[in-house]
């Protein structure tokens, strides 16, 4: 058995899948004589489509952006036109009778030995434009030929992997994968939060994993334990399938409340929307009794389009979500790139620390018309229903006064060319540095609303990154430090009057949940997964009982205390909650 973090919870029992680092690959093939020269002209035109994409990108990219920053896409064209990369890739097609992907692959490594001999820091730089422009010849390739799929499963597996990022989130079908395990991250990591999403039972930081479980082996995990049996005996598989069974049929009881309110027995109504990444989301948050979408991540759009989403393509995606998500009731969110969510366009900067570098409402001065784009697009969206305006990654208030002047220049611009647009959507900021915590009050004299992104403020306020395995540990929920800055923060919401919403991890699981209701937080927002869970949770606690049990949390001075004592408090409101609850 080995230990790792429960990310997710559920129970999975099946075989393993193990990928080394992209979800899917590519397995080579030879060709026989009398498809050599077709595979040449496949080759060619999956190399002229990629120049197309450029081209377009590179458009883009000069519009929104500048001519500068579009220069590292002219050359990766200028790449794909270059007759020696192109004439070795063909002769090993024609000599070697293999497959154009692999043929590409093989003329890449060629190229990374060599410049392996000469330690130059831009010749290294040229060669990871190169593995970026073959990489996208590949996809162009993958779209069609017809090798066997290493995903196409025929049953559900457990995906095993070093770690997962935002822009493979993707590539996951939920109906093939029952389980995850990463060698990585955290609970508030990003592998977490796509588990969490897809209500995937999940465990992360297992170290090592990958060298001792092959693809094939029967596999048992414990998202709410951490547990992860690799190879099990009969009587553990027997075991961990019943409870597997257990937990579906708890979890389908559970999501029956969908059109129940969250109401506690006292009469406190606690509002429950969803996190969401795009419109499939939007859809489920409906259908897991969430009452709107307290945070549309809109950078998931851009990390999933081949070039720069045009303020036009931009609408359509938000007005889709806005339209689908319950109620039309949806907080937008601007960019909040960086850190481990990157685009090309906007640069590959070399951060020590990147995490607390150029990223999010950062980059907004950089890059005024790309950022005004989103803007003109999200104020324009605002007309088909509930929306709010968010911006991440505040940390002063001279940056929300410059921010509201930028939207203000944005409205008089679509005024004065006859667009239509939401006039008085309300505009907020997150609060997620531990210097905007601090300075809440002067800040709320700006804004109309605040939502508190816990991911980042906890792993900000403790410095410790939350993917880091040696450190994750620190990233608790149920650090002192962190409940005590919460309570500041709702306490100087409720006195200046404006709307405050916890939209990070913290606020779909149920020990944090109790005690932030007892703080007096009426609105949540979390994975639609998690939306059921809560609403039985706030429909059993009195807010009497939850105002005791937050009193006591805010007096305890450590993190086991506070944990130990919020996890007997919830299991005595419900006894089944451990069922669907993480054990940290």
């Amino acid at each position: 058995m080995k230990k790792g973090v429960p990310v997710s919870p559920g129970v999975a029992v099946a075989h393993a899948y193990c990928v080394d680092e992209v979800i899917t690959s590519h397995e080579p093939y030879t060709l026989d004589d009398a498809h050599l020269s077709a595979e040449v002209s496949r080759f060619e035109r999956a190399c002229a489509a990629v120049i197309r994409e450029l081209d377009d990108t590179i458009a883009r990219v000069t519009k929104q952006i500048g001519d500068e920053e579009a220069a590292i896409f002219r050359a990766h064209r200028q790449l794909l036109r270059d007759p020696t990369l192109l004439n070795k890739v063909k002769a090993r097609i024609c000599e070697k009778k293999l497959d154009a992907a692999s043929s590409l692959r093989e003329t890449l490594e060629e190229y990374a030995a060599l410049f392996r001999q000469i330690p130059d820091e831009y010749l290294q730089e040229r060669l990871a434009d190169l593995r970026d422009v073959v990489g996208r010849v590949v996809v162009q390739l993958s779209r069609d030929e017809q090798p066997e799929k290493p995903l196409a499963f025929q049953e559900p597996v457990i995906l095993i992997a070093p770690e997962i990022f935002p822009s493979q989130a993707a590539l996951i079908d939920k109906r093939w994968i029952a389980g995850i395990i990463t060698e990585t991250g955290a609970a508030t990591g990003h592998a977490a939060i796509l588990a969490r999403a897809l209500g995937i039972p999940a465990v992360s930081g297992v170290r090592g994993i990958l060298r001792e479980v092959k693809t094939g082996d029967l596999v048992a995990l414990d998202g709410r334990e951490g547990h992860v049996y690799i190879n099990p005996s009969t009587e553990v598989e027997s075991a961990y399938r019943k409870l597997a069974r257990e937990y579906v049929d708890f979890s389908h009881r559970l999501i029956e409340n969908h059109e129940q309110e969250a109401i506690s027995p006292d009469g406190v109504r606690v509002e429950l929307l969803a996190n969401v990444s795009g419109v499939a989301d939007a859809q489920m948050a409906g259908q897991a009794g969430a009452t709107g979408v307290g945070l549309y991540r809109t950078e998931y759009l851009f990390l999933t389009h081949p070039s720069v989403p045009d303020e036009e393509e931009q609408l359509a995606a938000y007005r889709e979500v806005i339209e689908a998500a319950p109620n039309k009731l949806v907080t937008i969110r601007t960019l909040d790139l960086g850190g481990d969510k990157h685009v090309t366009y906007l640069g590959t900067r070399k951060e020590a620390n990147p995490f607390m570098g150029f990223r999010s409402i950062r980059l907004a001065s950089a890059y005024p018309e790309f950022f005004q784009a989103q803007l003109r697009a999200i104020l324009r969206a605002g007309r088909y229903g509930q929306v709010s305006l968010m911006f991440p990654m505040i940390s002063q208030l001279e940056e929300v006064q410059r921010i509201k002047r930028v939207v203000h220049r944005t409205k008089m611009s679509l005024q004065r060319s006859g667009i239509p647009f939401a006039e008085n959507i309300p505009l907020g900021i997150m609060i997620e540095v531990p210097a905007a915590a601090l300075c809440i009050d002067e800040l709320l004299e700006e804004v109309d609303f605040v939502s508190i992104g816990s991911n980042d403020l906890i792993q900000y306020l403790m410095a410790a990154d939350r993917d880091n395995p040696q450190v994750a540990h620190l990233c608790e929920p149920f650090s002192p430090a962190l409940l005590r800055l919460l309570a500041r923060v709702i306490r100087a919401c409720q006195e200046h009057q404006k709307p405050v919403t916890l939209c990070g991890e913290m606020a779909g699981w149920p020990r944090c949940a109790l005690a932030l209701f007892g703080m007096g937080l009426r609105r949540l927002s979390m994975s639609c997964a998690a939306v059921p869970m809560i609403k039985e949770l706030v429909r059993r606690t009195p807010l009497t009982q939850a105002e005791e049990i937050a009193r006591r949390v805010l007096t305890m001075p450590t993190t086991g205390e506070i944990r130990g004592y919020l996890t007997r408090k919830v299991q005595e409101i419900w006894p089944n909650v451990a069922l669907v609850d993480m054990r940290h």
